[in-house]
């Protein structure tokens, strides 16, 4: 097999492409011929020792896979070779062959690329257990998307539109917005890569003026930092802030505006709620495994590197110039 491991901290320049013996399944666990792995932030902060889960090394970042059962182990029911699944692996999927957890698979159907396997359990089960879980959002509400052209970003979009909501995407640049409307949002804005407090100003008075008077029902903050508080402070009443991830940052937020807007500050730890309540995680996943079959939502894919070029692939990430997914493939 072939991995692309993780030897040092560092950036993706720091990673080697090697051969290794073939893994072995233990008990419980599948042996998987990867085809597609998605590419994903915490990916970039893995490598750098930034993350908060620090894998021994060597390892090969890459944390969704989607590929074909090749092996089982020991104790394994449910699954024969030649199964198609796709799973969240942590870690380890930039690599030809893993050996994964059983209970952490997912079958898929014939009629899903590998490609959009790989881009989907990630986005679609972040946005969904945010939205649907988190935030309750209803049909009629109005949702405000920062980061709205990266991966999970597009996912909400889709998803809240799948909800009848209406959808406000803030972006970076007038490409991403425009990327944003094609793929569903109602509105969009742009905002200033360097936050300072005019920029903070401006980008709320923009929010204010697409939401109305009664302010947006829910915020999905992928961006964090500076950004943050002026998203905030364009809640109504009762509103939610879901709190997804800070690539910008740890954002600092003065709490008297939750007191003043009765509002809720929500956090989103998608990963966790998997393992805490499988039940639900497998309802999610049988709900988005049906918005797919009838066309509603499909993974927005703009770029596939090979294995051997997975590194430009994080530098294409971590630049914060993606749009929608980007998927690693295997020969």
């Amino acid at each position: 097999m072939q991995a692309l491991l993780s030897v040092a901290p560092g950036g993706p320049e720091t990673l080697e492409l090697t051969t290794l013996p073939d893994p072995s399944p233990g008990k419980g666990e599948l042996l998987v011929r990867v085809r597609a792995a998605g590419v994903n932030f915490p990916d970039t902060l893995m490598i750098r020792d930034l993350y908060q889960i620090k894998p021994p090394r060597p390892f090969a970042p890459g944390g969704e896979i989607a590929g074909e059962v090749i092996g089982l182990g020991e104790g394994v029911l449910g699954f024969n070779v030649g199964d198609r699944v796709l799973a969240l692996t942590g870690h380890g999927g930039f690599a030809t062959h893993l050996a994964v957890k059983a209970a952490t698979a997912v079958k898929f159907p014939s009629s899903m690329p590998f490609e959009d396997a790989a881009s989907f359990i990630f986005t679609y089960g972040t946005s969904y257990h945010a939205l649907k879980d988190r935030a309750a959002l209803q049909q009629g509400e109005t949702v405000l998307i920062l980061g709205a052209a990266g991966g999970v970003g597009t996912a909400a979009i889709e998803l809240a539109n799948a909800m009848g909501a209406r959808v406000i995407a803030a972006v970076s640049s007038q490409d991403k917005a425009d990327f944003c409307r094609q793929i569903g949002a109602d509105e969009t804005i742009i905002y200033a890569r360097d936050m300072d407090k005019q920029a903070q100003k401006a980008f709320g008075s923009g929010i204010k003026a697409l939401a109305g008077s009664q302010g947006v029902d829910v915020v999905y903050d992928a961006v964090g930092g500076a950004y943050s508080e002026p998203a905030l402070r364009s809640l109504g009443w009762k509103g939610r802030f879901l709190v997804i991830g800070f690539p910008a940052g740890i954002p600092q937020i003065p709490l008297n505006l939750p007191l003043l807007k009765g509002c809720q500050i929500v956090g989103v730890f998608w990963g966790a709620s998997v393992f805490r309540d499988p039940k639900g995680h497998g309802k999610n996943m049988e709900d988005l495994f049906g918005l797919y079959a009838k066309g509603q939502i499909k993974p927005q894919i703009s770029a596939l590197f090979p294995l051997d070029q997975a590194q430009k692939a994080l530098d294409l990430l971590a630049s914060r110039k993606a749009l929608g997914k980007i998927v690693v493939t295997m020969a």
